[in-house]
């Protein structure tokens, strides 16, 4: 499989984008076309040994800033190593993009490059994330911002074809992100949303979602406009990394907890590896015609490499031909 990594997308790129891709190349055997200044990846590339033949680099000069248009960034920045790795995919030369980049700028180059699936009004962000007693996906994770209850259906439905093809699960539940589980409950959208996602019959939908369940894993898709989708993701992570910081710094006040501490260490590292973002990669884009993989900003090495895991495992399992098929 050919994967078109953006080699300057994130926080800590190209260090650890490259780093990545080579981790990614020893145990996926994957082939990664890394994109962005050439002297700039093969210096961090010098620092590993790898098989050469499975990694080649893509000279792209110009960078996208987090601060200008994504729209205008992608259409002019032809030459930027976003816009480099998303026309590999459009034309056949890569079968997955993956990037740690700016949302925006992925999300228009997904539209504007990659193209979107035919009858396909919005492409949303969905990311699988860990739940007491499952993974649960989240549709929209910030892509839109604004959207129609239809987009919400629409969501649902993608979301639905997704766990159908890469998780093996035939009848996947569909819940709606909501203030309160009772039906009239929610704004001008949930309500109007609740009653189209009933009458859908391609999607198993059970209703209402409450926030303080979201996170048990019991409904295996979430939909919401993409401002909520965010700011579940965002307090999701927040909460996780402040839990376990309060969690060591009691442990550690009193010499009996540091002894429990030592006790409870196993299962701790367990349970933080099990809700660790870098173990997902990171969210697809649904919606476009191509896979394209959204990394963390914050990346780093191993998440670089699972992103790239990710996107073999869409490859793999054939998802845009089972999206394709049942999205008709």
């Amino acid at each position: 499989m050919r994967i078109a990594l953006d080699g300057m997308g994130g926080d800590f790129a190209p260090k650890e984008s490259v780093h990545g891709a080579v981790l990614a190349v020893k145990e996926y055997g994957v082939h990664v076309t890394i994109t962005g200044p050439k002297e700039k990846i093969q210096e961090e590339l010098d620092q590993y040994e790898y098989d050469q033949s499975r990694i080649d680099i893509l000279d792209a000069r110009e960078e996208i800033s987090l601060n200008e248009s994504p729209v205008m960034a992608i259409r002019r920045k032809k030459d930027s190593s976003l816009r480099r790795a998303m026309d590999l995919v459009k034309e056949g030369k890569a079968d997955a993009v993956v990037s740690a980049g700016s949302t925006g700028a992925i999300l228009a180059g997904g539209l504007l490059v990659v193209g979107r699936i035919k009858g396909v009004d919005r492409a949303a962000l969905g990311a699988l994330m860990p739940g007491k007693n499952g993974h649960f996906m989240v549709i929209d994770l910030g892509a839109n911002a604004d959207v129609k209850p239809q987009n919400l259906v629409e969501f649902a439905k993608m979301g639905t074809v997704y766990f159908k093809a890469l998780k093996d699960n035939s009848n996947p539940k569909v819940g709606l992100i909501n203030i309160g589980a009772e039906e009239e409950k929610g704004n001008e959208l949930t309500k109007a949303a609740y009653g189209l996602l009933k009458e859908e019959k391609s999607i198993n939908f059970i209703g209402n979602v409450e926030p303080r369940d979201i996170t048990a894993g019991d409904v295996e898709i979430l939909v919401c406009d993409g401002f909520t989708g965010n700011v579940v993701l965002k307090m999701y992570e927040g909460v996780v990394k402040n839990l376990m910081s309060m969690i060591k710094e009691a442990m550690m006040s009193t010499t009996k907890g540091k002894i429990g501490g030592l006790l409870v260490k196993p299962s701790l590292k367990e349970f933080m590896l099990k809700n660790d973002y870098k173990e997902e990669g990171g969210a697809v884009l649904l919606g476009v015609d191509g896979i394209v993989v959204k990394a963390h900003g914050t990346s780093d090495a191993r998440a670089f490499k699972n992103a790239i895991r990710q996107g073999k495992s869409f490859y793999d399992r054939k998802y845009l031909e089972h999206f394709k098929e049942n999205l008709k």
